[in-house]
């Protein structure tokens, strides 16, 4: 209980064949609400704050040991990660701060400057300790680059693992960041490919644009670990502008954060059972 190894999360849910999500924490207020979701459906959920988090808040530490003191308080086994990093000096500091994984985005390198650059990172991390994921097939989206059609190939993908030693991987089966609909379409005949070409488990990112079906389908195919961050601010922002309407002269913050916490945590228990319930064998 409390905060737990990435590793052994993951590890579980692999071997279940089940899945685990990655859910984005922007401030302390998300990572409570997570928590509270997960206690709530009594399952295990990893914590993530990317490099545009750590940018927006001027450094990585504050909301890193805040979320790991929130997980040190919970129920069920919470997990930190850190996502989206393409600075491996990040990277270092978030090993350093204890994280139990850590997300190397070289995908927008060339292919053989993205092996050179994750070997590099994932040796320093695994010699920590630390579960390394990257990313092969870079998924549309991400400040607002699209790359409409773009896959992994499963090949390349096995090669990319034993090249580089990662310990999961993030692949391009169709999702896209940033999503406010939930209309993505997912190649799973794709995902069970990757998941027979490969010993690792898979990562989709981009999953707040993806159906909750499709996600089933996604995780009894092969996937394991699911990260998802616009659909969750979603209900966070909804509440929170739906108290400023209603209170126009409110001027305690927490009065309204409070409600985005509330509106979050439910609809991350659901997400977290969701997953949970996606048993493979497909």
């Amino acid at each position: 209980m409390g905060l737990t190894p990435t590793r052994e999360i993951l590890d579980a849910a692999f071997t279940a064949g089940t899945g685990i999500g990655g859910f984005n924490v922007l401030h302390l207020e998300t990572a409570e609400a997570i928590v509270e979701g997960a206690e709530a459906a009594g399952l295990p959920v990893i914590l993530q704050i990317s490099q545009n988090c750590s940018a927006y808040h001027g450094a990585l530490a504050p909301l890193a040991l805040a979320c790991r003191a929130v997980a040190a308080g919970a129920r069920v086994p919470v997990a930190l990660h850190l996502d989206h990093a393409e600075d491996e000096r990040l990277v270092d500091e978030a090993v350093e701060l204890g994280f139990g994984s850590v997300m190397y985005d070289g995908s927008t390198l060339p292919y053989a400057e993205n092996v050179r650059s994750t070997a590099r990172v994932a040796q320093r991390a695994r010699d920590a300790g630390v579960l390394v994921e990257a990313e092969l097939g870079r998924i549309g989206g991400k400040d607002g680059a699209h790359a409409p059609g773009v896959r992994t190939d499963p090949g390349e993908a096995r090669s990319f693992v034993e090249a580089t030693g990662v310990d999961a991987l993030a692949v391009a089966v169709g999702s896209s960041h940033a999503m406010t609909e939930r209309t993505a379409s997912l190649d799973v005949d794709l995902v069970r490919e990757l998941h027979a070409a490969l010993e690792v488990p898979l990562v989709l990112h981009g999953s707040s644009g993806v159906p909750d079906d499709t996600l089933v389908e996604a995780v009894r195919a092969g996937m394991t670990k699911i990260n998802v961050s616009t659909h969750l601010n979603g209900f966070f922002t909804r509440a929170v502008r739906g108290v400023l309407e209603e209170q126009p002269n409110l001027v305690d913050s927490r009065r309204y954060l409070g409600a985005g916490r509330r509106a979050l945590a439910p609809e991350a228990a659901r997400l977290l059972r969701l997953l949970a319930l996606s048993k493979g064998g497909s």
